[in-house]
């Protein structure tokens, strides 16, 4: 692979440890030589480091040759969406909890000098195109419909689009379309099947449904969705993509679903398969519970 020359750092400051990570990180890649590139909102919490350039957050994602996260999952998930759509790879270093889709953690930064050397790989990542009152959107784990916390069940028909027939309906607190990376998150809580993250297919997984033969079922990532509510006037309705983005669903919605086109690029610099990372993080998080 090419050799990293310049990273964008997006580090998430309300977690534990990410900033001494993301100080050590910073001096790590200057004496490798890589440019350290930085949101100008952060100048004032690492002004002392001479290394990083500032810059407009935009700007500096179009510059970098990838981009570096520091924290949970969800913000490698919030910055892979626009890096995808540059076509920017991420790699993730993980100072949240579980840690599922982040390379590495906070004691494995040594392995960062395969950056400069072009020792690593890309892993892409099939992701959502959601389209909602004609707008395109973007998801790399989830799209979910789900009813409002003092709201009565919602009805929910799934129909493929373009009139190739209508395939089910639910009556539950919600519904989750996922890609294979997000089998493992939400899906799997509600009960949906691990899925293979390099593979290509559409989940669809039911929450809390009131029928007693509601199963999750797998969609070839070639079809279409139509997704449709029916609920009563007080009922509220939305649809949140990988758990930031949330909007308000009207009756009269109809939600298309399908992969995108355009992929998430994630750099792996271990050996590890996905069913070792599996068992290791749910093991992990099985003791410190």
């Amino acid at each position: 692979m090419d050799r990293i020359k310049s990273v964008f750092l997006i580090p998430n400051l309300t977690k534990k440890k990410a900033y001494e990570t993301s100080v050590s990180v910073i001096r790590r890649l200057s004496r490798l030589g890589i440019q350290v590139l930085m949101d100008c909102s952060l100048n004032r919490q690492y002004s002392f480091e001479d290394d990083i350039f500032f810059g407009d957050s935009d700007r500096m994602m179009n510059f970098c040759d990838m981009v570096l996260t520091i924290g949970g999952d969800g913000t490698l998930i919030h910055a892979s969406r626009k890096a995808a759509l540059l076509g920017k790879p991420v790699l993730g270093i993980n100072t949240g909890r579980l840690g599922f889709v982040a390379e590495l953690e906070p004691d494995e930064l040594d392995m960062l000098s395969r950056l400069a050397d072009g020792d690593y790989s890309i892993e892409k990542r099939m992701m959502l195109k959601v389209i909602h009152r004609g707008k395109e959107l973007y998801a790399m784990n989830d799209a979910v419909i789900s009813r409002g916390s003092l709201s009565r069940l919602i009805d929910i028909d799934v129909s493929l689009a373009e009139d190739r027939g209508y395939i089910c309906h639910y009556r539950a607190d919600g519904l989750i379309l996922s890609t294979p990376t997000g089998s493992s998150a939400y899906s799997l809580a509600a009960g949906g099947p691990v899925v293979e993250p390099t593979m290509k297919c559409i989940v669809m997984t039911p929450v809390c449904s009131h029928s007693l033969f509601a199963r999750p079922v797998v969609f070839s990532h070639r079809s279409q969705l139509a997704l449709s509510v029916a609920c009563d006037d007080n009922t509220k309705v939305y649809l949140t993509l990988d758990g930031v983005k949330t909007m308000i669903i009207s009756r009269s919605d109809v939600i298309y679903v399908t992969s995108s086109q355009i992929e998430t690029k994630l750099i792996k610099l271990k050996d590890k398969t996905f069913y070792k990372v599996l068992n290791d993080k749910f093991t992990e998080k099985g003791r410190q519970v």
